[in-house]
């Protein structure tokens, strides 16, 4: 009898086991059902944070013109932004009736009659006129969003889901006439300049993990947060930069010279920092406590995030493009001048083994914040950031 009900024990454990791995699986499950970034399955949607790899290509496509005008429209590019986070400045032609919180969902009409989705860009009072309506993004990396003008080149615009430029917008089941103008009102809250203006109070003195210890090595040689911002504003104009350390005279180089520190800058200056940045607020928001069915849904966005402005969309889902823009396509670029390409190393062409490591490591940390490891995620972190600095 002893020998049965033990029997039974054990069963019981079994199932008990089963069923909860089955939950987990279940509700890490929902969190993979994105579209692939180089490989990388993120947990939620990034779609928009990826696109800033286009802000790149444009700002490159003007260097490319090697004019002082190309110049301007480059710096415009990098100041403004235009394919990530785009949203509409539109003035309201009677007050806001009631108060309504960030994401609150507002719906208007294009200038073809189409239907133009998006949230509040931030949370108004009762009163306000003023708003901005962040456009609607999607799943498909190709179409994130129908909208796209910022200080993006007329022919790398995208306007077919702008808002009209007048007409109605409801709110909270209340319509509201507007108006503004769509060429310079649709706007972009993510720019690869703020990578580095804002790198002060989110990498050094107002997050939960401050200082972060990367961006503390180049304050520290530099002696300002925006080194990056400096440096690319310099090479853009033919000035000298004037930091403690490391200063660069960009009035003795060619146009040429100038394009190669701007687009070294954005990519290895302000770029790279946010990437380690994200990767660190991912851990600030690590909860041990968290409710398995929602957990670390947070941490799960930025480490994504992370991932997306190392890899860029132009990668896309396999990562085998030669047309990359951002860290992801130098790891791949230098594997071929030291035969470091492949899974395992030791080819000349193909993703290189770095990338290959640090996607398998991507894929780790999430899991770990998905399933409350913070500790090891910490440690998955530590190991990633010393990959980032190989390419180098």
């Amino acid at each position: 009898q002893n020998s049965f009900d033990n029997m039974k024990l054990s069963l019981l454990a079994i199932s008990s086991l089963s069923l909860a791995s089955a939950s987990l699986t279940d509700s890490l499950r929902r969190r993979l059902s994105f579209e692939s970034i180089a490989g990388y399955a993120p947990g939620t949607q990034v779609t928009d944070h990826c696109a800033i790899d286009l802000d790149q290509a444009a700002i490159e496509q003007e260097l490319a013109k090697q004019t002082d005008s190309s110049f301007q429209a480059a710096a415009t590019v990098y100041n403004q932004g235009g394919s990530s986070k785009s949203y509409a400045q539109i003035t309201l032609s009677t007050p806001l009736s009631s108060s309504i919180q960030k994401d609150a969902v507002i719906v208007g009409k294009t200038a073809d009659g189409g239907q133009s989705v998006g949230k509040s860009y931030a949370s108004y009072s009762e009163g306000t006129t003023a708003i901005k309506m962040q456009y609607q993004t999607s799943d498909v990396q190709a179409t994130h969003v129908t909208c796209k003008v910022g200080g993006l080149p007329t022919d790398l615009q995208t306007t077919a889901g702008c808002l009209a430029g007048s007409g109605s917008v409801t709110i909270g089941g209340t319509d509201y006439s507007y108006n503004y103008d769509p060429t310079t009102d649709n706007n972009n809250g993510r720019t690869i300049a703020g990578f580095s203006t804002d790198a002060g109070q989110k990498m050094r003195l107002s997050c939960e993990g401050c200082p972060y210890p990367d961006h503390l090595y180049s304050y520290n040689y530099y002696g300002v947060d925006d080194y990056g911002h400096k440096w690319v504003t310099a090479a853009l104009n033919g000035e000298k930069t004037t930091f403690a350390k490391g200063n660069a005279d960009f009035g003795i180089y060619t146009k040429a010279g100038r394009a190669e520190a701007v687009k070294k800058g954005t990519v290895f200056f302000n770029i790279f920092q946010y990437v380690i940045r994200e990767f660190e607020d991912a851990l600030d928001d690590c909860d041990r406590g968290c409710d398995l069915d929602e957990c670390n849904d947070d941490a799960v966005h930025a480490w994504d995030e992370g991932v997306c402005f190392y890899t860029g969309s132009i990668e896309a889902q396999d990562g085998a493009t030669s047309d990359g823009k951002l860290l992801h396509q130098l790891a791949d670029k230098r594997c071929q001048n030291y035969k470091t390409c492949g899974k395992n190393g030791g080819e000349l062409e193909g993703m290189s083994k770095l990338n290959h490591d640090l996607s398998a490591l991507y894929a780790k940390g999430k899991f770990q914040l998905q399933t409350k490891k913070c500790d090891e995620a910490r440690q998955t972190t530590r190991e990633i950031t010393k990959l980032l600095y190989i390419p180098f």
